[in-house]
């Protein structure tokens, strides 16, 4: 039933292999569980109603001692506690690694899994996604990425001048004379 094509190409497409379908596919879909002809409309495994829709789904089943998945689908005809009685009697459970990981940033609980979690690229460190910049997390090569900006950015000057004011300033009170600690005055340009 499921040759196809018309009478001038005859290998052309093929039938709908749908019970109540069976419409001429020019471009048929083979279905990878049952092995069978479908066209667009039928081409899933639900609107086929497949029995051999699981045959790539993998099963696993979650120790609740140490949160480890445990893949049942290589185990036909186990049930899921003797899979899970093997496992504790194993050695591989432990109980230990259950806690999840948290933020490292202080009085930060954000527990890091895989769709909140970001790694810092200057200090690879693996934090929640509210402290994923250098400035939130107190980056140990964020600070001395701060510190050239501030000399790129010219406030490095700033703070030379600052500093050399208060020195100056200090040094004028200790001999009691007067010392004006303003900044220097630049003439005025007038344009004509």
């Amino acid at each position: 039933m499921a040759s196809g094509g018309t009478e001038a190409f005859p290998d052309l497409g093929k039938h709908c292999q749908h019970r109540d379908c069976n419409q001429l596919d020019f471009l048929p879909f083979t279905c990878d569980g049952c092995q069978q002809i479908f066209c667009l409309e039928h081409r899933s495994y639900k609107s086929h109603a497949c029995l051999k829709s699981d045959h790539n789904s993998r099963k696993v089943v979650v120790c609740e001692a140490c949160s480890m998945s445990i893949e049942t689908t290589g185990h036909v005809g186990q049930d899921e506690e003797a899979i899970l009685q093997k496992h504790l009697k194993s050695g591989n459970c432990d109980p230990t690694k259950k806690k999840k990981p948290i933020c490292p940033v202080k009085r930060c609980r954000e527990v890091l899994t895989f769709s909140n979690t970001s790694t810092c690229k200057t200090c690879h460190i693996k934090v929640c996604l509210k402290h994923r910049f250098p400035a939130d997390h107190a980056c140990s090569r964020g600070a001395s990425a701060s510190s050239s900006a501030c000399v790129s950015n010219g406030l490095w000057n700033n703070r030379f001048l600052t500093a050399f004011a208060k020195r100056t300033g200090q040094e004028c009170a200790k001999n009691g004379a007067t010392c004006s600690t303003s900044p220097p005055s630049t003439p005025s340009v007038k344009a004509y």
